[in-house]
């Protein structure tokens, strides 16, 4: 669900279907689906390199949580190859903000391609330590121009009521119809019998818009994702087509929109810069 409260209201509500897999679980996962492959193509592809790039180069880097430690540049990157596999970039990723994920598991909540083409606006990790104890979360944010741009939230983050929360400044160009300065406010709680997530925009005290992920949980098995093939078909390209749709809708009811590349400085901590950003001056 996503609604929208100013300056224009605008609300819809949609029937999708998400994967929650265990990252140590990928191998076996391609054993046994026969519509699902790893790093390979198939009706269902997760490819490993499609999430998580932090070891590739990182746009108009900041110190500080979203970022890897101490960097000021425009870009940053690793001094050597990025690790392919993605457990083990997510693992590092979180020792660096003091998070000991030895011994424990990565539950991540996505989609991965769907007959060779993959979008996903948000995908959301929850990492678990060796007792089964949640110390983070993660959601990556990807836009329309394929960036992506990581937000971290760690254990001072997690609430008493289980989940994990931040409202943290957005510093990136999600929406034309929302500046890059709005803060993003996440409730994340780690998936059990149901999913619960909820991530609103705030303009100082006001609250803009509010999106929404609910749903059971079912077991994934061979004939239920042959099934969901049928029920939602080429659910990634149907995601995209509805945003570029709803974006036309609030074009029509006359919506302030903010143009990327108008404040490329303000656009922090991001990985695959668009080309409209990649070129500005450091703005470090």
């Amino acid at each position: 669900m996503h609604a929208r409260f100013s300056p224009r209201r605008h609300r819809f509500l949609y029937r999708i279907f998400l994967f929650a897999i265990d990252l140590d679980e990928l191998d076996t996962l391609s054993g046994r689906l026969a519509l699902f492959s790893v790093n390979r193509s198939n009706v269902y592809s997760f490819r490993e390199r499609d999430f998580f790039p932090t070891g590739e180069r990182l746009f108009n880097g900041r110190a500080g949580p979203l970022g890897p430690p101490g960097t000021t540049s425009q870009t940053a990157g690793p001094a050597g190859p990025p690790d392919p596999n993605l457990k083990a970039r997510v693992t590092a990723f979180l020792a660096e903000r003091g998070v000991d994920l030895a011994g424990g598991r990565v539950l991540l909540v996505t989609l991965p391609r769907v007959l060779g083409y993959l979008f996903n606006p948000v995908s959301f990790y929850f990492c678990y330590d060796r007792t089964g104890t949640p110390v983070a979360a993660l959601a990556e944010v990807t836009n329309t121009f394929k960036e992506m741009k990581p937000y971290f939230l760690g254990p001072a983050t997690h609430a008493s009521g289980g989940g994990f929360t931040l409202r943290t400044p957005k510093h990136f160009y999600v929406s034309p119809f929302a500046d890059v300065d709005v803060a993003f406010d996440f409730t994340l709680r780690p998936p059990g019998a149901n999913l619960s997530i909820q991530i609103d925009d705030f303009i100082g005290a006001e609250r803009t818009l509010t999106s929404t992920l609910t749903g059971p949980r079912r077991e994934l098995t061979g004939g239920r994702l042959a099934w969901y093939a049928l029920k939602y078909p080429l659910i990634t390209l149907r995601i995209i087509s509805r945003i570029h749709w709803h974006a036309f809708l609030l074009w029509l009811k006359r919506v302030p929109w903010f143009a990327k590349a108008a404040r490329p400085a303000d656009q922090r901590a991001l990985y695959r810069p668009h080309p409209s950003i990649a070129h500005t001056p450091d703005a470090a």
